[in-house]
């Protein structure tokens, strides 16, 4: 593959790698493993300006007729995330600093009466309130506290601990779903990448206690602003497109995201393109990655940098704005011209995304000497109690108000409530239990504990999260394939929590090895494909029952098929797999490990 990028090693504000760009048919067309292409990239970094008079610094900045910008707060640092609470309080998080700050206008003058930190914590990022409580997250953790009163927040409660590492993208955000549970942005590692830990680049779902956690959707690299549609209740987030396959190519995507999907990362990514510089797992050609992964409902320029995303619910603005989607873009450092450095509307209709339209501009200039310059780099949008938008600029350290003049009405929402669109997979039995096997002698199924003794620490979440080996007996004659299923019943949801699926296990293997890859298919056994967990992920995902729960039971389930193949994907679902096993399960076997956490675990 021919990529030169070795002129990223200069150091320079204002570069391009001069060479032919890679068109999008060129990239769609790439099959990795005997990719050719010539690719072009720039570095271009603006300079930070700086406008020290209020009103010479918003006159500067473009908005729709009838919308005003003022300056509500100013020499904050580092802004990123806002939030305001039920009360209308703004607060900002502030990733360089670590904390989290109140920002109050008891005056009713539009601007913050002072700035008074609230939290803190070392990398402190996302924040969302839930009623009186309010949820914050680091890299690794997400912390809980009490609304107090006054503004101020109580002792923080840390809820998980255990976030993977963040690597390249460690702006962590969350956000309470219409369900009632706690989602949160984790970026991939990388900017390509095949991430060892199933959850980067996803966005994972917990309860409020910050139990149950699992993988929503994967294949989202850096999905930092997400938020719900409020007349369907549609999960939406923008994701970050990959650096370094041209200045136009790679979009910035507005993905619907949906329980259970994959969005394409790191090997496909915009409409449809196939990354010419990564090679999918054996077995898998970056065209079946495509055929699995959703793409985007809409793109925008690439290298925008999307930062937070609000839907605007408020009744201050004209009534077509209710119900669209504000997101704060960044802006480029490797795109020429520069993108991004503003703020941008995407207009809904009937609950769908149809275009993304300008609001906020006039933050990139570009001054007589030819070089760019920016006034602001945004990350932060919330909408205020009083309809108003609060805007964050990380860079110059400043948050904007923006608000309309003229006469506005809020359009109803369709139905007046947002439905549930979150679903789980139903209660069910362990898959034993629901297949009927054609009366064979059962198969004696073996590992590394005895039946109902303790598992191991090093096949358990807490430790390796290594598959342990499984050895049995030999199946009846006519098995042409075998499937194994790790199923835990004790789990209060989803009941049962699947920790491992595998099938299309060729007849002649009667052993499974310790430590299975995570990989969808796999050399050896060759041919064996394996099925997404209840985490989210593929392959084995090792227990991790909560602690202070009495021992869980974890049933390694091996069934004997008439069948060589199921006829599924790679990543197929328990349902999927156990609807195309019925009629041809010879016989069955299993063998029942337990593990209990203890608190200091948790």
């Amino acid at each position: 593959m021919n990529i030169r990028l070795s002129a990223l090693l200069l150091s320079a504000s204002a570069l391009t790698l001069s060479l032919p760009p890679m068109s999008a048919a060129q990239v769609k067309g790439a099959v990795g493993r005997a990719s050719d292409v010539v690719i072009q990239g720039s570095i271009l970094e603006p300079e930070k300006l700086q406008v020290k008079d209020d009103a010479k610094l918003t006159a500067l900045i473009k908005a729709p007729e009838g919308f005003k910008v003022e300056v509500f707060a100013r020499d904050l640092i580092n802004p990123r995330m806002l939030a305001v609470s039920d009360k209308g309080i703004v607060y900002a998080t502030r990733r360089s600093v670590g904390d989290v700050i109140m920002l109050k206008d008891a005056d009713g003058d539009g601007k913050a009466d002072g700035a008074v930190t609230v939290a803190s914590r070392p990398g402190m990022h996302g924040i969302a309130f839930d009623g009186n409580t309010v949820f914050l997250v680091t890299i690794h953790d997400v912390y809980t506290a009490d609304f107090k009163e006054d503004g101020t927040f109580g002792p923080l409660k840390r809820i998980i601990n255990d976030l993977p590492d963040a690597g390249q993208h460690a702006n962590r955000t969350l956000g309470i779903g219409p369900d009632g549970m706690l989602y949160i942005g984790s970026g991939s590692t990388c900017n390509e990448c095949q991430d060892d830990n199933p959850e980067n680049a996803t966005v994972l779902r917990a309860k409020k206690d910050g139990t149950s956690r699992s993988i929503f959707a994967s294949g989202l690299r850096n999905t930092i602003g997400f938020d719900w549609e409020p007349t369907t209740g549609a999960l939406y987030g923008m994701d970050h497109g990959i650096d370094w396959l041209g200045d136009e190519v790679q979009v910035e995507e507005l993905n619907r995201i949906e329980q259970g999907k994959k969005y394409g990362w790191p090997y496909v990514f915009g409409m449809g393109g196939l990354n010419p510089r990564m090679d999918p797992p054996e077995g898998v050609t970056l065209e079946d990655w495509a055929k699995q992964s959703t793409e985007p409902v809409l793109g925008y320029t690439a290298h925008s940098a999307p930062m937070q995303m609000a839907f605007y619910n408020g009744n201050a603005f004209p009534a077509d704005y209710w119900g669209d989607a504000f997101i704060a873009m960044r802006g480029s450092w490797n795109r020429r011209p520069p993108s991004g450095y503003e703020i941008v509307r995407v207009n809904f209709e009937d609950g769908k995304p149809v275009a993304f339209e300008p609001f906020l501009q006039g933050f990139l200039l570009q001054q007589e000497n030819g070089k760019y310059g920016y006034l602001g780099r945004l990350t932060g949008v919330a909408v205020g109690k009083n309809g108003s938008l609060f805007v964050a600029d990380d860079s110059n350290g400043t948050i904007y108000k923006v608000s309309y003049n003229g006469e506005a009405t809020a359009k109803a929402a369709a139905g007046g409530t947002i439905p549930n669109v979150v679903t789980d997979m139903p209660a069910s039995k362990i898959a034993i239990d629901l297949i009927d096997a054609k009366g064979s002698e059962p198969i004696t199924v073996k590992s590394a504990f005895e039946k109902d003794d303790p598992i191991p620490l090093q096949y358990a979440a807490d430790g390796d999260n290594a598959s342990p080996a499984l050895d049995w007996s030999e199946a009846p004659e006519g098995t042409k394939s075998f499937v194994v299923i790790c199923d835990d019943p004790d789990a209060a949801e989803p009941k049962p929590f699947t920790h491992w699926i595998a099938y299309d296990i060729p007849a002649a293997t009667t052993k499974l090895r310790e430590g299975i890859p995570g990989s969808p298919i796999l050399q050896e056994p060759k041919g064996m494909k394996q099925g997404a967990n209840s985490m989210g992920s593929t392959g084995y995902t090792g227990p991790k029952p909560p602690a202070g729960d009495p021992a869980h039971h974890y049933h390694f389930q091996v069934f004997a098929l008439d069948i060589e193949t199921l006829g599924l994907e790679p990543g197929a679902k328990r349902d999927a797999v156990l609807k195309a096993m019925e009629g041809h399960v010879l016989t069955e076997g299993q063998i029942v490990g337990t593990l209990e956490r203890n608190m200091a675990s948790k």
